[in-house]
């Protein structure tokens, strides 16, 4: 045996039966030569990590737009965040740990820059509708690796298009990416405000802290634990954490999702994308290779949509810049 097939066996010999077996994934859209080292999920996490979406999720916004501290949150360190806490609770699930770090490393490759409000910009104006977990299935199939994609596993690509509260992943692995989702942006995004001045620890009624914890790490270890405790054939929480977990949302939303100090700058995020899109979409033969063939085989508004969504923020300022911002005349 190999070492990819010794892997796939203590699999089989560790795992739960309610796990994904590695050994019987339903494949990848394109056939390939099995790997004698590494299963097929964990071919999976390492072409996501490998990807250029993915090393351009350090200059994409999280919920602070373009942060000047050092220690704010962007979609790169979500994400591994996110992976950090999923590994956690599918290794104590005894449930696959690589196709939940593959999940997790790749569920946010397809957010626009600047954040939510990136998202919001270009279905204002665009007739394709766009939302962020399906493009980041898109960009895994048919936009990396210059349109040929990364050939992912059926259950990556599933987890991914469903981690939102939207979708329901067909894995146990994809539901806990869903829950570490969660977990992850609402315990570090209030950290992020309190830095910001935005919040205190204190504004955060105290029947919930209570309930989850007075810190970032009780909390998400109360969360991570109710989890593990009450998930068996499905992931869910205990009732009473879902129920304190539910309304710190809602505090979160009003407190700081829609706060005007934190959004403060989003209109001109707007702004900003929309005038780059009404500018691609009258001249798409400006637009690299790759998204000049998208708009000849399917649409100029989809090509557009694929281009403005793989910039980071300061490549859509560049841009923006370079294409409506006068330069200072010189003689050179």
């Amino acid at each position: 045996m190999n070492i990819r097939e010794l892997a796939q066996k203590r699999e089989r010999e560790t795992l739960s039966p309610l796990a994904a077996f590695s050994d019987s994934t339903c494949g990848r859209g394109r056939a390939e030569p099995l790997c004698e080292v590494r299963t097929a999920f964990q071919r999976d996490r390492d072409r996501i990590v490998h990807c250029d979406s993915f090393r351009r999720l350090k200059h994409k916004t999280q919920v602070f737009l373009s942060p000047r501290g050092d220690h704010y949150r962007t979609r790169l360190t979500h994400t591994l965040e996110v992976s950090q806490i999923a590994r956690t609770i599918a290794v104590a699930l005894s449930l696959n740990e690589n196709l939940t770090e593959a999940i997790a490393l790749g569920h946010d490759l397809g957010h626009t820059p600047f954040g939510h409000a990136g998202e919001r910009a270009l279905n204002a104006v665009s007739s394709v509708e766009f939302v962020h977990y399906t493009q980041s299935r898109r960009v895994c199939e048919c936009i990396e690796k210059d349109g040929l994609g990364l050939n992912l596993t059926a259950e990556t690509l599933d987890g991914i298009e469903n981690h939102t509260q939207a979708g329901m992943p067909q894995t146990l692995e994809g539901k806990i990416v869903r829950f570490a989702d969660r977990f992850a942006y609402i315990n570090h995004d209030i950290e992020d405000a309190i830095a910001a001045e935005v919040m205190t620890e204190h504004d955060i009624p105290s029947c919930l802290r209570s309930v989850l914890g007075h810190t970032k790490a009780s909390r998400i270890n109360t969360l991570v634990m109710s989890c593990v405790q009450n998930s068996g054939d499905d992931i869910r929480l205990g009732e009473e954490v879902k129920d304190a977990f539910d309304e710190l949302y809602r505090f979160m939303f009003d407190k700081v999702y829609t706060n005007p100090l934190c959004k403060s700058e989003e209109t001109k995020a707007v702004a900003l994308l929309q005038r780059l899109y009404a500018h691609f979409c009258d001249f798409p033969n400006t637009m690299p290779n790759l998204y000049r063939e998208i708009s000849r085989e399917d649409s100029v508004e989809r090509a557009v949509c694929d281009y403005i969504a793989g910039m980071t923020d300061r490549y859509a300022v560049q841009l923006f810049n370079e294409l409506f911002v006068p330069r200072e005349w010189a003689v050179q």
